[in-house]
C-alpha cells in the first residue's frame, strides 16, 4: 500500500487553518517528563535499495524446504489472484463497517462470506469471523453455558485427541468464569474418541460437548454418533472443523438426526498463507435459534425505501463492539483481511475446486502412506480412515529425525511425543495437494535412511547419513 507523506506546504497550511505556531504546539498539553525524547536505540533510515536487499536475505534464510508439517496450519494452493485482490486499499485498508451508508463494499463481503460459509457447515448463520480457531471454540464453549439453561454444572466435554493448542486456549478462557473442561480419552488403538467412553457420563449434568472432525491425529471421527449422545443428554453439541474437509465430508449441520447445535474452526486452510505462524482467523456457525448468543459480528441483508438491497451490522447491539462489561463477548472485532482473502478464494474455487483440493490432499496422504509402509521402522499409529495427516511411530527419536529431516530441506512433521508422551516416538504427517510424488518420494527416501543410520551400526568405511 503506498505511503504518501504530507508536504511542508500542507503542514503549515493545516497549522495556520488551526490556529497552531509549530507542530510540537499540538501537544504543548503533555507533560515533559511523559514524552519519549529522543529515540535514540532506532537505527538510521535505510533506502529502498538497502531494505530491499536486506528483506531479500532474510527471506532466502527461510529457505523452501519440503513442507510435511500440518497440525492445524497447512500449506494450500492460494490462487496467485486472491491477494493480489486482497491488497487493493478499498479492502485493505477498511475500518469497523459501523457507518453502513459509508461501507456497503465490505458489509457485502462478509455478508457473502457468511452465506458461504452456512453453505459450507451446513449451519442456519455465521459471524463475520474471530481471532484463531482456538478462540473460536473458547467462544462457543461460553455460548454454549449461556444457551443450555437446563444446565448448572458448566462442565464440558472436550476429547482428548481435540488439537492441543485448542484445548489450552480454552481453558486460559474460560476456567475463571467457573466452567470446567473434563477430558475425554481417545481409544488407544483408533486414536478417535469411542462413542461407548461417553456412557459414563449419561445422566449427569453436562452442558456442552465438543466434537472434533477430523481430529488432531487427522483421524475421523463417528460425529453421528457423538451428535446424536450430546442430544439425548440435553447438551449443547459443538463441532470444531476443518473447512476444506467439508468440502467432501458430512458438515456438522447434518451430523446425528438434527446436527450439532454450534461449529467453529480455523479459517486458514481457506486462502490463508503460512505466514511463520499467522495472522489467521476463527469461523463460528449456529443454528438460528441460538443466534441471540452468538457472538462477533453478524451482516445482514435488507432493502431500502427505494427497493435497493443494502447491507448493515444487525442483531447486536453497540455494546457487544464498545462496552465490553455489558458485552455478550469479550470478542470484539474480527480477522477481517483474513476473511476477505477467504471469501475471493472460495469464490474463485467454487464448491467444485474446494472439493478437489480436499480429495486431491486425501489422496496423497494415501499414497505418503503406501510409501511409508514399506520403510523399515515406520509403523502407523491408528487403524481409523484419515483425512489428509497421519500419525506414524518411528523406531527412532522423533526430534532427532526431524533435524535430520531439516538439515536435508525436509520439514517432516510434529512430534506428537510433546502432547501426546503415552504414544512414544510419534510423528504426525500431513500430505496437502501441492505435495508432488516426486517430493513424497524425496521424503519417503530420506526419511528410510535417516531410520537406517539411526539403527544400523555405525560402519567406518561408510559416512554417516
Amino acid at each position: 500500500m503506498p505511503f504518501i507523506p504530507h508536504t511542508e506546504e500542507e503542514i503549515h497550511a493545516m497549522l495556520a487553518a488551526i490556529g497552531a505556531d509549530s507542530l510540537e504546539t499540538l501537544f504543548d498539553e503533555i507533560p515533559a517528563g511523559l514524552r519519549a525524547g529522543e529515540l535514540g536505540a532506532i537505527p538510521a533510515g535505510m533506502s529502498e535499495m538497502e531494505v530491499s536487499a536486506l528483506m531479500e536475505q532474510r527471506a532466502r534464510a527461510d529457505g523452501q524446504p519440503l513442507m510435511f508439517i500440518g497440525a492445524g496450519a497447512y500449506d494450500h494452493h492460494i490462487p496467485a489472484a486472491v491477494w493480489q485482490l486482497v491488497g487493493r486499499g478499498e479492502f485493505y485498508s477498511a475500518y469497523t463497517p459501523y457507518q453502513a451508508e459509508a461501507s456497503q463494499g465490505t458489509l457485502q463481503l462478509l455478508y457473502e462470506y457468511q452465506s458461504m460459509m452456512t453453505a459450507l457447515t451446513a449451519m442456519d448463520v455465521s459471524n463475520a469471523s474471530l481471532y484463531d480457531g482456538a478462540s473460536a471454540l473458547a467462544e462457543a464453549i461460553l455460548m454454549a453455558v449461556r444457551l443450555n439453561r437446563k444446565s448448572s454444572s458448566r462442565k464440558v466435554l472436550v476429547p482428548r485427541s481435540l488439537h492441543p493448542a485448542y484445548r489450552k486456549v480454552a481453558h486460559n478462557i474460560v476456567r475463571n468464569q467457573g466452567i470446567e473442561l473434563v477430558e475425554v480419552p481417545f481409544d488407544p488403538e483408533a486414536g478417535h474418541t469411542d462413542p461407548a467412553s461417553l456412557e459414563a457420563y449419561a445422566g449427569q449434568d453436562i452442558t456442552a460437548l465438543v466434537i472434533p472432525q477430523p481430529n488432531f491425529f487427522g483421524v475421523l471421527e463417528e460425529v453421528d454418533a457423538l451428535t446424536d449422545w450430546a442430544a439425548r443428554n440435553n447438551a449443547i453439541s459443538i463441532g470444531v472443523v476443518n473447512p476444506l474437509a467439508l468440502a467432501i465430508l458430512s458438515p456438522p449441520g447434518d451430523w446425528g438426526e438434527k446436527g450439532v447445535d454450534i461449529c467453529c474452526g480455523e479459517g486458514q486452510p481457506l486462502g490463508i498463507p503460512l505466514s511463520s505462524g499467522g495472522p489467521y482467523f476463527g469461523f463460528l456457525c449456529c443454528r438460528e435459534a441460538h443466534v441471540r448468543q452468538m457472538p462477533g459480528r453478524i451482516i445482514g441483508r435488507t432493502l431500502d425505501l427505494d427497493g435497493k438491497p443494502g447491507f448493515t451490522l444487525t442483531l447486536q447491539a453497540r455494546e457487544q463492539h464498545i462496552r465490553r462489561s455489558k458485552a455478550t463477548s469479550n470478542i470484539c472485532t474480527n480477522q477481517g483481511l483474513m476473511v476477505t482473502a477467504a471469501t475471493i478464494h472460495m469464490a474463485l474455487l467454487g464448491a467444485e475446486g474446494l472439493a478437489r483440493a480436499a480429495a486431491a490432499s486425501h489422496a496423497n496422504s494415501l499414497a505418503l502412506n503406501a510409501k511409508f509402509s514399506a520403510i523399515e521402522g515406520v509403523e502407523p499409529l491408528f487403524d481409523r480412515p484419515c483425512f489428509h495427516e497421519r500419525p506414524y511411530r518411528l523406531a527412532a527419536p522423533v526430534p532427532e529425525v526431524l533435524r535430520s529431516l531439516a538439515a536435508h530441506n525436509v520439514l517432516g512433521g510434529y512430534d506428537l511425543g510433546r502432547d501426546y508422551p503415552e504414544l512414544g516416538n510419534a510423528l504426525l504427517v500431513c500430505a496437502t495437494e501441492k505435495r508432488t510424488a516426486a517430493e513424497m518420494d524425496q521424503y519417503a527416501d530420506k526419511l528410510g535412511r535417516v531410520l537406517r543410520a539411526r539403527t544400523e551400526p555405525t560402519c567406518p568405511t561408510r559416512p554417516k547419513f
